[in-house]
């Protein structure tokens, strides 16, 4: 069995001050994208499709499906099996807690006082947290996070292993035919993974719907690609 992971980021979004779906541009490009995943796809396929529980992941991972639907139908290709989208936590984005909340690195404190109202931290509070001033004074919010040891929750390696031993239990599966995961998530997810297994450094934010494509091999191999960027390593090597 040959096993594919993508990791992709979610489709353009107008802004990053909560929970707020993708555009119609965003919609389009990911039915583009999609369609481009179609013209690889092989009859007798299993393509399982996942996403982290955001509106603009599930939009994204249901706008992918219908473009490679699309592509699979020009290609008169019947025999592929593509799940509904469904939410994944393992892809979820990083969890940062505050008040005793899990909450989002949102681009504003009032989007973050928006998550923390339950308990009472209103804008000014959350202004006067440490982490969080810095964090929006960056120009590079997440390469923030990224660089952060002790961040007031997962920090860059925790993530990025999250991602790397879902991955890896996706061999487990039974079955011979050959899978694909496509599991649509969100830019610090990524960026924590290349700058863990694959770059070493980080290129700062990925396009929107780009993607870090694995595939698995019968010999315990793994082949990681973004962009120009290659490296195979075995799994048992992984941290």
């Amino acid at each position: 069995m040959t096993l594919y992971v993508h990791f992709v980021r979610h489709g353009e979004v107008a802004s990053h001050q909560g929970d707020v779906p993708i555009t119609e541009d965003g919609a389009k490009f990911a039915r583009k994208i999609g369609a481009l995943f179609g013209e690889k796809i092989m009859n007798s396929e299993k393509v399982t499709f996942l996403y982290a529980s955001t509106n603009r992941t599930r939009q994204t991972a249901e706008m992918m499906r219908k473009g490679i639907l699309d592509k699979l139908q020009e290609r008169e290709l019947e025999e592929v099996d593509l799940s509904e989208p469904t939410v994944e936590d393992a892809i979820r984005n990083p969890d940062i807690y505050l008040g005793g909340l899990r909450v989002e690195m949102v681009s504003t404190p009032e989007a973050l006082a928006e998550q923390t109202k339950s308990v009472g931290l209103n804008v000014n509070h959350v202004k006067t947290v440490p982490f969080w001033p810095q964090f929006w004074e960056s120009p590079d919010r997440i390469g923030y996070w990224l660089g952060f040891d002790d961040p007031p929750g997962e920090n860059t390696l925790t993530v990025a292993r999250r991602l790397m031993k879902f991955a890896e239990s996706l061999e487990a599966l039974p079955g011979d035919e050959t899978r694909r995961f496509i599991c649509v998530t969100h830019s610090p997810v990524l960026r924590a993974f290349l700058n863990t297994y694959l770059l070493e450094k980080d290129l700062g934010e990925p396009e929107y719907c780009e993607t870090i494509d694995m595939t698995y091999e019968s010999d315990g191999s793994c082949t990681i690609r973004y962009r120009d960027f290659i490296k195979t390593i075995n799994n048992f090597q992984t941290i």
